[in-house]
């Protein structure tokens, strides 16, 4: 029931709806069900942590419109969440991106009002952008007086948004969720997640969904290949990672995402991001783990519509991966 009209966008962030995809789970003798984090208003479900990060601060007085300034390092989603947020407060916000954040995130940056700092090296010696993003976000705020960063890297802030995704998704499945899975890359959803379901009493399997590549649950493999697909995994080990709070972890390969991202589509009629690929990668690894008759639910944190020149590019994929459509089609 309709109750009534918002009193601003910010009230449209959080209750996004949860979708059974039966077509996905056939034959898996388990019930998936898939949180569409695509219906916050910014496109994600980095505006709850960027919300989280931003709203209290606005309302106790640390942060004054007209003359605060927000930095933060992101790769995209949580920037567009925090320009949207900052836009609308009348902060300024200042966003540290890399050469990998796609024009499409670059426009829509600009026409929030948020200033853009391109990191174009990498750093020397891990060959990964994100380093070198948060020395430039900390120069940024030692160089403005009065600056705050959010730094979703290490922020309690994040994993306390995210327990309200958790507590959404038991409200709609009245309380039982046998599996969660979630990727990871700042560890506020996964950590939130994990934390309502343990202070809430449920017997919740928490799977993390990490890339191959990536130092979060432990040192990357010398051989493993850069990493194309951003939304999960990182090459820094994010201060929040809790991993005791997760039971199983999944690896998963980038053309793994392809592969997934494609089926969902084809299937479900659900075009999704780079990240739901991985949880979905992860499912499609436990089919014999995942008990039988129980209801799995997987966070899938944003849409598809970012990453048309990539995954859902024929070309690109191509180009990395192979002629690999048979991975997929075969399924559809």
């Amino acid at each position: 029931m309709n109750s009534g009209p918002l009193k601003g966008i910010l009230d449209a962030v959080g209750g996004t709806p949860l979708v059974e995809l039966p077509a996905l789970a056939a034959g898996a003798g388990f019930r998936l069900f898939a949180k569409l984090e695509r219906f916050n208003p910014g496109g994600s479900i980095k505006d709850r942590t960027a919300l989280s990060m931003v709203r209290e601060l606005v309302e106790r007085g640390d942060l004054v419109p007209g003359r605060s300034t927000v930095v933060e390092s992101s790769s995209g989603n949580l920037a567009v969440g925090l320009a949207q947020i900052c836009r609308y407060y009348g902060l300024r916000f200042v966003c540290v991106v890399d050469v990998r954040t796609t024009e499409q995130n670059l426009a829509i940056l600009r026409a929030l009002g948020a200033e853009v700092e391109r990191v174009t090296e990498p750093d020397p010696d891990s060959g990964e952008y994100l380093p070198v993003r948060l020395r430039r976000s900390r120069e940024l705020v030692e160089s403005i007086p009065g600056a705050y960063w959010p730094n979703q890297y290490a922020n309690p802030l994040n994993p306390r948004a995210h327990r309200a995704t958790m507590a959404e998704i038991a409200a709609d499945l009245d309380g039982r969720v046998d599996v969660l899975v979630a990727a990871a890359s700042t560890f506020g959803t996964l950590r939130g997640c994990a934390e309502y379901a343990r202070d809430a009493g449920l017997d919740t399997m928490i799977v993390g969904v990490d890339a191959v590549g990536s130092v979060i649950f432990g040192p990357a493999p010398e051989d493993a290949a850069p990493r194309l697909i951003p939304g999960h995994g990182a090459s820094v080990r994010p201060p929040l990672a809790e991993p005791d709070l997760v039971d199983r972890v999944v690896h998963v390969t980038d053309l793994e995402c392809v592969v997934q991202c494609r089926r969902l589509v084809g299937r479900e009629a659900i075009l999704a991001g780079g990240s739901s690929g991985a949880v979905l990668a992860a499912v499609e690894r436990l089919r014999g783990v995942i008990p039988e008759g129980a209801n799995c639910a997987v966070v899938l944190p944003d849409g598809g519509d970012r990453y048309l020149d990539t995954i859902y590019s024929d070309a690109w994929v191509r180009r990395h991966f192979g002629e690999v459509s048979h991975l997929w089609k075969e399924r559809t």
